[in-house]
């Protein structure tokens, strides 16, 4: 396949789900379109379609691969949710 990855090596998962998204100091982490230029070889620009990151596996060095199309997870565009706290509980301690 040249320099592209082999994407025979990726399987995913049998019910097409994805691992949860990461959670960062109160952040949730989400990948959405890929963003891998195909064409940069011959000097053009062509991306895959792939809107979100699915990981191919539960865990491990296969999660970070697409099931979708077989890139790796930096190159889909991440986008940083701040998750709100619900404080209305009262901490005065009375």
């Amino acid at each position: 396949m040249g320099p592209q990855q082999d994407r025979s090596a990726s399987k995913a998962l049998a019910n097409g789900t994805a691992v949860a998204p990461e959670r960062k100091d109160g952040k949730v982490v989400h990948y959405k379109e890929c963003q891998r230029n195909h064409a940069a070889g011959i000097g053009g620009y062509a991306v895959d379609g792939c809107r979100e990151f699915m990981a191919s596996a539960p865990a491990g060095a296969e999660a970070l691969l697409c099931a979708a199309c077989g890139c790796h997870r930096s190159f889909h565009k991440r986008e940083v949710e701040a998750v709100e706290c619900d404080c209305s509980s009262d901490t005065s301690g009375r």
